[in-house]
């Protein structure tokens, strides 16, 4: 038994916060069926270049996404008259509707909130958009560094006081789909009391306002906000002597003192707090940090009990003993006796742990099983199933 054995998804995302919402869903047990267009597909095949690619190629370029695992996938065209009578049919037995159009599109199509309440009260309709349903913004298209600016938390990124900085990674769209989640199952308890589902609706400026929460909360003046930037003394990334670089954050004073005694900096204990200091006070903790390899600090700083880490590569992260003892690194078999490695489950539970992964199969592998399963014969199939312009 899996925490949401039981729940069925029908599932319209197509972008990161979605996907990863109904990845995270499917990951803890949940049925999620894959509504994917076929115009759509094509589209992205040849944005990526993936139409050059062989159906091997592509089939394998797929079981490397991780966003697609535990999914089934249904090919059908949403707008035709047939496909909306059978994903309809799919949705008036579901709990569960995710979907990350722009405001209004899934109405055109036919999937909008009401109608769909009304073909099943108990559905749960998630929509995860930029800027939300409501307000000014409810129209504005974008992505992850868009949601960060509305949001003010773009503002804060980077090192640079006088230049914003893109974070690196997608931020905003994983903050989101974990938002997603929440008000997911929030909404799934909320009908065991009332009987009725009820829409959630997630925006990725909302969810990037978190961001700046210890800013506001520590600056009741936002005049005087300080740069942005780590100006303090007491954490640090650092080059050491083989280029390699490490992270220290001995915020707490025992062991910001464990830390300066480690590296040969006692004088510096007692100076933490001290912010004229800081800047020379990096500078010189830069330089000794300078005299060795990453390696010598590790072990050094390890036997002293300080907050550190190596800044690790993402093959290194995934190699990392941590990550794989954690089941944070899973390799799962695909045909031809292949594995791929994917990012586990991140939801960790006693008595219901996560599903056992496997990779997504090519877009389309399960629109029989599934139409078959809502009572389509063979010809009906033919005449619904999509194809691949």
């Amino acid at each position: 038994m899996t925490a949401l054995s039981g729940l069925k998804v029908v599932d319209f995302s197509k972008f990161l916060p979605g996907p990863y919402c109904t990845w995270l869903l499917a990951d803890l047990g949940a049925d999620v069926i894959r509504i994917e267009n076929p115009r759509e597909l094509a589209k992205q095949r040849k944005v990526f270049g993936w139409d050059k690619l062989s159906d091997e190629e592509n089939a394998r370029l797929r079981a490397h996404d991780v966003f697609a695992r535990g999914k089934r996938s249904v090919l059908i065209d949403p707008g035709s008259d047939d496909g909306r009578a059978a994903i309809h049919r799919l949705i008036a037995d579901a709990d569960i509707l995710v979907e990350d159009y722009r405001p209004g599109v899934m109405a055109a199509m036919g999937y909008g909130w009401p109608d769909m309440a009304a073909l099943n009260p108990r559905l749960v309709y998630c929509s995860v958009t930029l800027c939300g349903q409501t307000g000014p913004y409810a129209s504005k298209p974008g992505h992850d560094p868009v949601a960060l600016a509305v949001a003010g938390a773009l503002s804060r990124m980077g090192e640079d006081p006088d230049r914003p900085a893109f974070p690196g990674v997608p931020v905003a769209d994983l903050l989101s789909g974990s938002n997603a989640v929440i008000g997911i199952l929030a909404a799934i308890i909320a009908r065991t009391a009332t009987g009725n589902g009820q829409r959630v609706d997630i925006a990725m400026s909302d969810s990037s306002l978190a961001l700046v929460a210890n800013v506001l909360s520590r600056n009741p003046d936002l005049s005087r906000v300080p740069p942005k930037g780590m100006h303090r003394a007491d954490s640090g990334i650092w080059r050491c002597a083989d280029g390699l670089h490490l992270v220290t954050t001995d915020m707490e004073p025992r062991y910001w003192r464990i830390f300066v005694e480690a590296i040969g900096l006692p004088d510096f204990a007692d100076m933490q707090m001290e912010r004229a200091a800081w800047p020379e006070m990096k500078a010189r903790i830069a330089e000794v940090m300078a005299t060795h390899n990453r390696a010598e600090w590790l072990d050094l700083l390890d036997a002293a009990g300080t907050q550190f880490a190596p800044i690790l590569t993402i093959a290194e992260a995934l190699d990392d003993p941590h990550n794989h003892a954690r089941a944070m690194v899973v390799d799962l078999p695909v045909s031809g006796g292949a594995s791929v490695r994917q990012i586990g489950c991140p939801i960790h539970l006693s008595d219901t742990p996560p599903a056992t992964p496997h990779v997504a199969g090519p877009a389309g592998a399960d629109t029989r099983r599934v139409l078959a399963a809502l009572g389509y014969d063979d010809a009906q199939i033919d005449a619904l199933e999509g194809r691949l312009p």
